[in-house]
């Protein structure tokens, strides 16, 4: 029962997940051109590539959440390594973005 149960909600909460990292950064995204735009008509510099790059790892968290959360559902071992694979994409995507705020904070500390 508990199993019909996990795979009857699961899908939707996937799917919420997935939603919810899309939004995050089509949100960052237009935030992003704003504050470009805005800085480009005030030609003040905005530091808009941190602001990014947050948002775009703050939105893998969510992808990637998703991601592990499809290992429930997984059937066969093909899946699971296509779901490994995903995940690993997924988790190196952060840890690059993640080294490239961490250097753009200390290029603005310069």
């Amino acid at each position: 029962m508990l199993e019909h149960v996990i795979e009857l909600c699961l899908p939707t909460i996937i799917s919420a997940c997935e939603l919810m990292g899309i939004f995050v950064v089509a949100v960052t995204a237009v935030r992003a051109f704003w504050l470009y735009c805005v800085g480009m008509v005030t030609r003040t510099p905005k530091n808009i590539k941190f602001q990014l790059a947050e948002g775009l790892a703050t939105s893998l968290e969510f992808k990637m959440a998703a991601e592990i959360l499809k290992t429930v559902l997984v059937r066969d071992l093909n899946e699971l390594m296509v779901l490994g694979a995903v995940i690993l994409l997924r988790a190196l995507l952060s840890l690059l973005i993640h080294v490239e705020m961490k250097g753009e904070a200390n290029h603005t500390k310069d």
